[in-house]
């Protein structure tokens, strides 16, 4: 009775992360409650795995990286890295971002490269940006904090067998995979679509504009009041009563309230707000004068299948929708009313607590610089990365752990004021402390059900099942996890069934935490499984067949290479 009811709580948390847009955190600590509840683990085995190494280590990383994130570094490479030469620029730009994602967060490199290689000079972006996501992916194979599922299966690896993987575990494997996946980039490059360049980076943004009952623009044609000579913004349809004007013509008058409905570069909105008599959407809200900001929305999000108007949306996030663009489809209507999809790109005027709050990484993808205060001199900015690299050199020689350098490295950046306590308050990542705690409890709670015993007993019946079979069947499973729900909770779902394979084999748990590891980081097929490839997807104007196309390549060639690898380098 108690494995048949483990399996329904497994099965149960699956499916929520699978079919519902609820988040991944609390239905992790929903499944861990119902274990504790059921008695399948005790209260210090509980609370002990909030304290895991590998999980503090995995916090601590993640906010030294909201100081390395802030660096221009990465522009300032990134003007150096495309050239004339197409494949040139292609190996330019992968070495470099999965250089620079070996040691700083995926999302940050991604975002701080996307702007420099849409606004190239010499080819399209849709050429560019599916190499730059998944160089990004490749190079977090190559270290323990390249990617947070290394850390991830670092902390399971550390409380299940005392195993504790180091800097550079994963270098042979990440390396080979690496190389072989740029070479992969270079060789498939006439396969990425060549989408026409936009002009400006935000054009097919939808914007509004409400006519004022005392607009001088009231009972006057469209040329007449100049609405049809805008740069680089275009009147495509006009919302009267209910009823949509489209195509507009010149000859259309204008009415009191009438809601203009433009398309183009959102940043010529400073046109519009010279128009008297027009109210921007953002503007009702009394925000368009403050800080502008770009965000994606995530695939989880709880705006997803809403409108603006139903979310109560500068309630929730102290911001008001400018505009709005969605991978260069043609939106119509009013901003208000347009349901919301994963992948929609969003440009916000922000209000003072915008950042104080605690619901935006749930919710969104930021990929335009974030406003801050001040900005880092060039020399503040090599000690600072002068510091992390020092951090990662005393790990990697065992000098001084890595929990305890990123630790002495927070409290030094606190103190000199380079990080902000508001800061990490608000980019705390309780979300994946929770995940990774309570799966990390869900593992103690598959020994203490009795589902590992009973496991191992009818593996023991099965002489077809081999360690390399076992390895392959791990590897497949937590990549079509990855796919289907995120790479980190594809990584805490499956350790417990590669530990469990494992010690029913009687072979070592090494091959199979790697067959996790990289599993959980294949993620190249769909653009939802990885929030790399959601930033790419809508400034290279993706489908997602383009992913595919070239995901299912890059997958197939990626998981040769790391099965092949994975026995060779750590042996039954």
């Amino acid at each position: 009775m108690d494995v048949a009811l483990y399996a329904v709580i497994i099965i149960a948390l699956f499916a929520g992360l699978v079919f519902t847009h609820i988040r991944p955190a609390p239905l992790f600590f929903t499944a861990l409650l119902m274990c504790y509840v059921l008695g399948y683990l005790d209260t210090p085995e509980l609370l002990h795995n909030f304290t895991n190494t590998g999980l503090v280590a995995l916090v601590l990383l993640m906010l030294v990286s909201m100081a390395l994130e802030r660096t221009s570094i990465l522009q300032r490479l990134a003007k150096s890295i495309i050239s004339p030469s197409l494949p040139k620029s292609i190996v330019k730009v992968s070495v470099v971002t999965a250089t620079a994602s070996a040691f700083l967060n995926n999302t940050a490199v991604v975002a701080a490269l996307v702007g420099p290689l849409t606004r190239n000079k010499y080819h399209a972006p849709s050429k560019l940006l599916i190499p730059l996501s998944y160089a990004a992916i490749l190079g977090g194979t190559t270290t323990l904090v390249g990617t947070s599922t290394n850390l991830i299966v670092n902390s399971f690896a550390q409380e299940s067998a005392g195993l504790s993987l180091s800097m550079f575990s994963f270098l042979p494997i990440g390396l080979a995979v690496t190389l072989v996946g740029i070479v992969v980039l270079l060789l498939s490059y006439k396969i990425l679509p060549n989408y026409e360049r936009s002009v400006g980076e935000h054009k097919n943004y939808l914007l509004e504009a409400k006519v004022n009952e005392d607009s001088p623009l009231v009972g006057k044609t469209i040329e007449k009041n100049g609405l049809r000579d805008l740069d680089d913004l275009f009147l495509v349809e006009i919302v009267r009563d209910k009823r949509l004007i489209t195509p507009v013509r010149p000859e259309n008058k204008v009415r009191a309230g009438d809601k203009l409905i433009f398309t183009g570069n959102v940043q010529s909105i400073s046109a519009l707000q010279r128009i008297p008599g027009l109210t921007l959407f953002a503007d009702s809200n009394g925000l368009l004068s403050s800080n502008l900001q770009e965000v994606i929305v995530t695939h989880t999000s709880t705006l997803v299948g809403r409108t603006l108007k139903s979310t109560g949306f500068r309630a929730k996030f102290d911001a008001a929708v400018v505009a709005i663009h969605r991978n260069g489809e043609r939106l119509s209507g009013k901003i208000g009313e347009v349901t919301i999809r994963p992948g929609d790109r969003f440009m916000l005027a922000v209000g003072r607590d915008f950042h104080n709050r605690n619901n935006l990484d749930k919710n969104f993808y930021f990929v335009s610089e974030h406003k801050v205060d001040r900005s880092y001199r060039f020399t503040s900015e090599l000690m600072l990365l002068a510091g992390f690299a020092a951090v990662i050199t005393l790990a990697a020689t065992n000098v001084l752990p890595l929990v305890q350098g990123l630790l002495v490295f927070v409290a030094l950046l606190l103190a000199t004021n380079v990080l902000d306590g508001q800061e990490l308050k608000r980019r705390f990542p309780f979300e994946l402390v929770i995940i990774i705690a309570s799966a990390l409890g869900l593992a103690n709670a598959f020994t203490g059900s009795g589902a590992e015993a009973q496991l191992q007993a009818w593996l023991a019946q099965q002489s077809a099942l081999t360690p390399l079979l076992a390895l392959v069947i791990v590897y497949v499973l937590t990549v079509i996890m990855t796919e289907l729900i995120t790479n980190n909770a594809a990584a805490a779902l499956m350790f417990p069934l590669a530990y469990g394979l494992s010690s029913s084999l009687n072979v070592e748990l090494m091959p199979f935490a790697m067959a996790v590891a990289y599993g959980a980081s294949a993620a190249f097929i769909s653009p939802y499984s990885y929030q790399t490839n959601m930033i790419v997807m809508n400034a290279g104007q993706y489908r997602f067949t383009d992913f595919a196309r070239v995901g299912v390549l890059m997958s197939a060639v990626y998981a040769c290479v790391v099965i092949g690898l994975i026995t060779y380098v750590f042996p039954f």
